[in-house]
Order: structure tokens, then sequence, then C-alpha cells
């Protein structure tokens, strides 16, 4: 097996920034890739993985409570975090579950679409609308004031976030009410109300990604991903996040990446963005855009070559890198799997030890405690072929749950 974490790219930083923070749930892909690129980069999150610590000149993690629930971390306690560091930044960059906040009163400039841009955008209600005035066909959405009108079935899942952890898939009114009532009973510990959920159409097909970079004038897009959803040997959560393929090929590839291109630009977007379609029996489907760093960024950088970060900093000074000039064309096939925990899982120091012996990233400290489907650590694999990647990344998760089981702690 093969694991691209020392794969080399040409890369060079910005010669006006050198001090970055990047703050968000889990900032490991985005930390090293800065790394990489030749910031010194400090991080804020919830994990303070040991790869991630590896590659910061500093590190800050969120305490168990408030990792449970980043949403509802005041501005306060961030900006106390930002400034234990006591170093003046060149920049703030915010990854998943922070692209929202708005600390545009803080001395430090912000690489980040702006904040009231990232409300309308991640509110997949609105952005629903928005999809609609613009002719993109997108998921039907139902107002749950009018249940009754509702053909099924219907998937309903958070407006914003939620990496398909609350998503559900539900065949009749029954379903959906007793869905609803779960929500509002989990309330106090999901940080979740009825009134955040959405209802949209069922749309059944294969799930990708468009990686884009894009400056005020330009987007280009970078690659398409397959995203790995829902898989059993995985995650015991039907919809969840499970991780990329890159590349996907496909016939309707230069149909996405265009209309990725166009909506980025419609929607005045800036640095890296993702695109979210199903691809269906009728063809393309936008499901959502992701305005900041994915998932899917291991797979797009060891594949392409391209340093997301390098690409993402350069954007905001109205810069594309020259190898962005054109799509660039994948150089190999590279796959990033999320183990979760099917049962309590305690990383001790046996289980580490057997654990990097794998092509392992997003490794964790020990000590770490991961409970029935949270996240454990990522697989990441390059091969020649979709199937080699593919092979590989479940021979490793077979190592990794044998490693982790609890006759082994």
């Amino acid at each position: 097996m093969e694991v691209g974490i020392g794969v080399e790219m040409e890369v060079g930083k910005d010669l006006d920034m050198q001090d970055i923070l990047v703050i968000g749930y889990n900032t490991r892909n985005i930390v090293c890739s800065a790394r990489r690129a030749g910031y010194n980069v400090y991080s804020i999150d919830s994990f303070a993985d040991s790869d991630l610590v590896k590659c910061a000149a500093g590190s800050k993690m969120f305490d168990p409570n408030e990792a449970a629930d980043v949403m509802t971390i005041s501005r306060e306690r961030i900006s106390e975090l930002i400034n234990s560091f006591g170093v003046d930044f060149d920049a703030i960059v915010f990854g998943s579950g922070f692209e929202m906040m708005d600390l545009t009163d803080l001395a430090f400039p912000i690489l980040n679409n702006p904040s009231h841009v990232m409300q309308e955008v991640s509110d997949k209600e609105k952005f629903a609308l928005k999809l609609a005035s613009i002719g993109m066909v997108h998921p039907y959405t139902y107002h749950k004031t009018n249940i009754a009108m509702i053909r099924y079935p219907v998937m309903v899942k958070p407006k914003r976030g939620g990496g398909g952890r609350f998503n559900r898939l539900v065949e009749n009114v029954d379903e959906l009410n007793s869905y609803l009532d779960d929500i509002s009973n989990m309330n106090v510990d999901v940080g979740l109300s009825v009134d955040d959920m959405l209802i949209q159409e069922f749309v059944s097909g294969v799930p990708v990604s468009v990686s884009v970079i894009s400056t005020k004038q330009r987007a280009v897009a970078v690659a398409v991903n397959e995203q790995i959803i829902g898989i059993p040997w995985l995650t015991g959560l039907s919809f969840a996040y499970c991780g990329n393929i890159t590349p996907y090929e496909t016939p309707y590839e230069e149909m996405i990446c265009e209309m990725a291109e166009d909506l980025i630009m419609e929607l005045g977007l800036v640095g890296s963005n993702g695109v979210d379609f199903m691809l269906t029996y009728d063809g393309p489907v936008v499901i959502e855009v992701n305005a900041r760093f994915q998932g899917s960024m291991d797979c797009v950088e060891l594949s392409t070559g391209i340093n997301l970060f390098d690409a993402h900093v350069k954007a905001f000074a109205d810069e594309l890198l020259p190898e962005l000039q054109v799509r660039p064309a994948a150089k190999h096939f590279v796959a990033r799997a999320i183990v979760y925990a099917e049962d309590r899982v305690l990383i001790d120091e046996k289980a580490i030890n057997g654990l990097l012996k794998e092509p392992v990233v997003d490794i964790p400290n020990i000590g770490y405690v991961a409970y029935l489907n949270e996240p454990v650590i990522s697989v990441l694999c390059i091969g020649n072929t979709r199937d080699d990647v593919m092979a590989n990344i479940k021979e490793s998760v077979c190592n990794i749950r044998d490693i982790i089981s609890s006759k082994n702690n």
C-alpha cells in the first residue's frame, strides 16, 4: 500500500504572509497543506491529532464540552484562544464548522468568504431558492407547514452543516413525524431543533463533488471527486460522509465542471470552494456548495499535485497559480476513507503502534476515546486505478478494526 503524505509539490508562499492561524472542527489537512506551502501555521480545532501537531508551529484544542458542539462556542472564547498564542497573525483561515463565524472586528485579515455570503450559501433553504432563480436543477424543497403536500420518499437534513450525520431518508408521513420528534427530543444534546431541519425531494444517484479555485474574475475546476457516503464497513450511519476518491471519471465531467465554475462565480465566492452533485439517470443535480476547504483536500492535492492552500491564498490576492490557467489533469487515483467507531474505542499505546503501520492520517493521540459512530482515524492510499486504491483501503480498514477492537485494548 502506498500513502502520499510525503509527496512533494512545487509551492511558494505569499511573501507578505508568514504566520497563519487555521480554526475549524478538524484542521489537519489544511494545516499540513499550509506547512507544505511554506507557512508558519497554527491551529485551533477539536482533535489536535498527532500528525497535525507535527505540521503546526503551535496548536490549541477545544475542551471536550466545547468540541461536542462547535457551533455554540462563543466569539469571546475564540478570541481568548487566538490571543493565547501571542502571535501577530498575518491571516486567519476558517475550516469546517466555523466558516460562518464573523471575526472581522479582530485585527487579523480573514481569508474566507464574507460571513453574510456564507449565511446565504450555507443555508440550504435559501440556497435552494437561489438555484431555482438561476435555473440550476436542485432537489425540490418542501415547507414543513405543507407536510400534506409532500411526495415521498424525502430526505430530511439540517439546513446547515452536519456531515450527513443527521440526514434521514423517510418513506412516509409517520416516519417523517417520528424523526422530527426525535430531533426535538435530542435538541439539548445535538444543538438542532425542528426549525433547523430541511425536507427535500430524495434524489438517487452517484454523489460527487467538484473542487474549484476562484478569484473575483475567474473560477477553475481542479478535480471531480467521488464521495464515499454511508459505507457500512466504515460507519453505521447511512448518509455519513466517509471520504473521497479522486478522480471520478464520468461522461458528465465537462458539464459539472462548467456548472460548478459558473455557480461559484454567480455566488461571488473566492478561494477554495466545492460544489456537491448527484449524478442521476437524468443528469447532474446540484445538491449544495461548501464555501470553504473540503474534506476531499488530501485526495485532490495528491491526485493533481496542486497545493490547495497556496492556491487559496493567492486567489484572495486575485491571482491564479500558473498550473491553474487550465484545468489540471489527475496524475494518480487517491482515496481517503474515514473509519468510524463501531463501539467505544480507547486509543492506547498498543493501538497507536499498530495504527502507524497502516497508511493513516488524522492520527489520534494516546488516550483519545471515540464512541459509536464517531471518527477514529482516516486511511489515505494512492494507486493507478480506482480498484487499486479501494482494495488497499479495505485491507487497511480490516487491519484497523482488528487493532482498535475491544479484545486488543
